[in-house]
């Protein structure tokens, strides 16, 4: 079920304060970049995060190119945002805080 406005403003709220946002190209969506030490660091925050993902079947989009990782998340089955993307953006944060950066 997509989050409704109260739910947008409670639950995306503290993601938001922490580098997440919209989508810019209008599409109902979060977004984030993070960058890490080199590419091995970069690699090993993705191999957690596509274990979390695979366990929620809620899978990222995103682009890695060496150190940087863009991640862009949005629930499809619901054509927006949902519970599962911010349950997932904030395991993303706890991931990417245990990487030096």
């Amino acid at each position: 079920m997509k989050l409704n406005e109260e739910e947008r403003n409670t639950q995306l709220g503290p993601l938001l304060n922490s580098g997440w946002a919209m989508d810019s190209s209008g599409r109902d969506a979060i977004k984030k970049e993070y960058l890490f030490k080199n590419f091995n660091e970069a690699f090993g925050f993705m191999t957690r995060v596509a274990l979390k993902a695979e366990k929620m079947d809620h899978h990222p989009e995103w682009f890695n190119v060496y150190n940087k990782v863009q991640i862009t998340l949005s629930t499809h089955d619901v054509g927006g945002l949902s519970a599962k993307d911010v349950k997932l953006a904030t395991f993303i944060e706890e991931a990417a805080s245990s990487f030096t950066k």
